[in-house]
């Protein structure tokens, strides 16, 4: 009677190694047998009778060309939101675009309005006057400041 292999601790199982050998064969007989590429060396003829093959990118066309049709792609691509805009007037009430439209004039009245009252009341308002009672001393130094790193220090000049 033969005891049935066990696998000893460290090595693989036999039976998986068999399966790996037996597919590495069929890969490498396949590799062998079936060719995937062939290079042709035969030289190419130098004129023949095959037509001209359009190539890939622009058309060939004059420099002139090439700009205009610039001009027209910019062109169109900046008569998408006016289209937009005009199909969205189209399904909006008239009362809604009202107050679309509207809101932006009266936001502006009001702005142009508190900055009107705001420089009356400025020229309206009495000028600063400071008294002082005693020795004033007055500087007029210019401090020049200078910070750099990522922790700042900063100097002071006078």
């Amino acid at each position: 009677m033969q005891l049935p292999e066990q696998p000893v601790a460290g090595q693989p199982d036999i039976t998986i190694r068999r399966n790996a050998d037996q597919l590495m064969a069929a890969i490498n007989k396949i590799r062998v047998e079936k060719p995937t590429s062939y290079r042709d060396e035969t030289p190419l003829p130098a004129v023949g009778p095959t037509p001209p093959v359009q190539q890939p990118g622009p058309a060939p066309m004059s420099q002139w060309a090439i700009d205009a049709s610039g001009v027209l792609k910019a062109v169109s691509v900046a008569s998408l939101p006016i289209g937009g805009a005009l199909w969205i007037v189209g399904q909006i009430e008239p009362w809604a675009l009202g107050i679309i439209f509207g809101s932006p004039a009266v936001a502006a009245l009001a702005v142009a309005r508190l900055v009107a009252k705001v420089r009356d009341a400025n020229q309206t308002a009495q000028p600063l006057v400071q008294h002082f009672h005693g020795t004033v001393h007055h500087d007029e130094r210019t401090v020049t400041s200078t910070t750099r790193g990522v922790i700042a220090k900063t100097q002071n000049r006078h």
